[in-house]
C-alpha cells in the first residue's frame, strides 16, 4: 500500500511540475509578443541575424535585430539605451 502511496504521490508532483515549466513557455503565459531591440547579449528568444542561429545568440546589448519575449503591448514602451523596444527589427 505504500509504494501505491507514493506511486500517486509521484504522479501528482510530475503533473503539477509539467504545468509549470508549459506555464514558463511564452505560448502557454498568455499573450507575448516578439519585442526587437531589448534583449541583452546572448539572452534573446530567437532571431540574432547573419552569423546567428537563434536563441541565445545575440552578440551585444540591445541587438536591433534579436529579439526577446515580453508581456503583448508592452514592447515599445521599453526604453533602452538605443531608444525604444519594436515590434521589428531595426
Amino acid at each position: 500500500m505504500n509504494s501505491l502511496k507514493l506511486a500517486a504521490i509521484a504522479v501528482a508532483f510530475s503533473s503539477f511540475t509539467a504545468g509549470a515549466i508549459a506555464a514558463e513557455t511564452p505560448a502557454a503565459a498568455g499573450a507575448m509578443e516578439k519585442c526587437y531591440g531589448v534583449s541583452m547579449a546572448g539572452k534573446n528568444d530567437c532571431k540574432a541575424g547573419a552569423g546567428t542561429s537563434c536563441a541565445g545568440t545575440s552578440k551585444m546589448d540591445y541587438q536591433p535585430n534579436a529579439w526577446e519575449y515580453v508581456p503583448a503591448g508592452t514592447c515599445t514602451s521599453i526604453k533602452t539605451p538605443n531608444g525604444m523596444g519594436t515590434l521589428a527589427p531595426k
